[in-house]
């Protein structure tokens, strides 16, 4: 079973004003995705997402061109040879760096779709899993900046419909971000976890006026407040309190997680499988994670392959953390894209993997001809 075709297929929808969220990276005007088609010369297909970047176009472009040489003609089952071509070729000298990454993740993700088809296994099994529960909480582009009263109101929506857990989006000034998490709180009570994110947007001193606060709220993790590459920050930020930091979605391959771990200052693991490396590298991150009893709690971008693909990854490894579910108010990637919703929340909180097949989705061809790329920044 070898690699005949390897395609990029951008896609993108605009979000009106009255669903748009801001957060800490800016107010969402569009949604992206890189959908990546893999066909063998035996006719199996396999689908993957690669993230996109926040520029869809060139990711698509370089998986059109430079990748599509790179792999046409390679076993599609040699999973590992393939991935470690590409980071020979790529990454490891005079590459794009997190662009290839992102595309190599997307191709990674069709090749174990491709694997699951031939041998007609849900991908958990292929990994060595189970069906099982896994816990998740609200999050994607939802929760953000707006009134502490509006915003608990969204949270009890969230509860209502069978979340346990939620995260809000800070990154704003230091006593908005208060305010807001203290009445979200203060309406769900003691039971619900309540998570925070900056989306990269903190400074030590925010930090420092935010964390008793949240320690006070019993918030159960600060996620990214500043950008990956600012270890300095994080060491001294784990310092100030004794709510956890959570980091992740922005360390590409295991190399990254290798010096985000040895820090030591991160107690949340949170590789994107569509930006880490695909399932392959994200599953060496998870082991390199249990070695250190620290749990992975993926974060999970725009489309249904990428959601599904990730509960069908932590079914498959021992220390699996939080599902991030998507509560987006407006996602047809998530709603339209497949024959199903990625997943459904149980009576306690809760995802399972789909039966079937690899993912256990059905590709809508048709969605993805209506919903071509539109150019321009997702957010601004």
């Amino acid at each position: 079973m070898r690699i005949a075709d390897l395609r990029a297929v951008p896609i993108s929808f605009p979000v009106p004003a009255d669903r748009s969220v801001r957060l800490g990276i800016g107010r969402s005007v569009k949604r992206d995705a890189v959908l990546v088609r893999v066909e063998t010369d035996d006719g199996h297909v396999g689908w993957g997402e690669a993230h996109h970047g926040r520029c869809p176009g060139a990711i698509a472009k370089l998986l059109d061109t430079t990748m599509r040489e790179l792999v046409v003609g390679l076993d599609a089952n040699d999973v590992t040879g393939v991935w470690a071509h590409v980071y020979k070729m790529q990454l490891a000298s005079h590459g794009m760096g997190a662009a290839a990454a992102m595309a190599l993740s997307g191709l990674d993700m069709a090749l174990w779709d491709l694997r699951c088809h031939a041998a007609g296994w849900p991908l958990y099994r292929l990994l060595g899993g189970a069906a099982k529960p896994i816990k998740a909480y609200a999050g994607g582009i939802a929760l953000g900046w707006q009134d502490p009263a509006l915003l608990a109101e969204e949270a009890l929506g969230h509860i209502a419909t069978g979340y346990r857990a939620l995260k809000l989006r800070v990154g704003d000034t230091a006593a908005r971000d208060i305010a807001r998490v203290h009445a979200v709180r203060k309406a769900v009570g003691d039971e619900i976890d309540i998570l925070v994110d900056a989306n990269t947007n903190y400074s030590l001193d925010d930090v420092r006026k935010v964390m008793p606060a949240y320690e006070e709220a019993a918030v159960g993790w600060l996620e990214e407040p500043f950008p990956p590459q600012d270890r300095r920050a994080y060491a001294a930020a784990s310092l100030l309190g004794r709510v956890p930091l959570a980091a992740g979605e922005n360390h590409f391959t295991r190399y990254e997680f290798a010096t985000l771990i040895e820090d030591g200052h991160v107690q949340f693991m949170q590789p994107d499988l569509s930006k880490t490396g695909g399932v392959t590298e994200a599953l060496r991150i998870a082991a390199m994670a249990s070695a250190q009893k620290l749990s992975v709690n993926p974060h999970t971008s725009a489309t249904a392959i990428n959601m599904a693909t990730t509960i069908h990854f932590l079914c498959g490894v021992d220390n699996p953390g939080y599902f991030e579910g998507d509560v987006t108010s407006l996602n047809p990637f998530r709603d339209h894209l497949a024959d199903k919703s990625p997943y459904a929340l149980d009576g306690n909180g809760c995802v399972t993997p789909h039966e079937g097949v690899g993912i256990g989705l059905v590709i809508d061809l048709d969605f993805i001809a209506d919903h071509p790329l539109i150019d321009g920044p997702c957010y601004v």
